[in-house]
């Protein structure tokens, strides 16, 4: 039997063999896509790196980062495609005079229903 460095030429020691897991086959994007905040928030990063973690449910990117301890931190993006916007009709706003107006309405409607209630108790 042959030895090398003192050992049989067929040992093999037990060390971890690192592997990386296999990427399935096809095309890939880059993107890492997660269901919600919840799904973001339970992802692991590695400590010292940023992961950019893409919402399939809603239009929102999550940064999420860890820092060489490991320990986790995440800011949230929101984003909108250039031809949206156009679509969306613009919100309106009610200004203090419209306010204004629909309080005196309402002041004015509280009267009537008022002073009609007191005239079917007279009846």
């Amino acid at each position: 039997m042959a030895y090398f460095g003192g050992y049989p030429a067929t040992y093999q020691p037990m060390v971890p063999q690192y592997q990386q897991q296999a990427q399935p086959q096809g095309q890939q994007s880059g993107i890492i896509w997660v269901q919600g905040e919840a799904a973001a928030k339970s992802y692991l990063v590695a400590p010292g790196s940023t992961v950019q973690l893409w919402d399939s449910e809603e239009k929102v990117i999550y940064l999420k980062s860890a820092d060489a301890s490991g320990m986790p931190s995440m800011k949230v993006l929101d984003y909108t495609i250039r031809g949206d916007a156009q679509e969306k009709p613009a919100k309106e706003y009610a200004t203090k005079a419209d306010l204004d107006a629909l309080a005196e309405k309402v002041k004015e409607l509280s009267k009537r229903r008022a002073r009609t209630a007191r005239e079917d108790d007279d009846e």
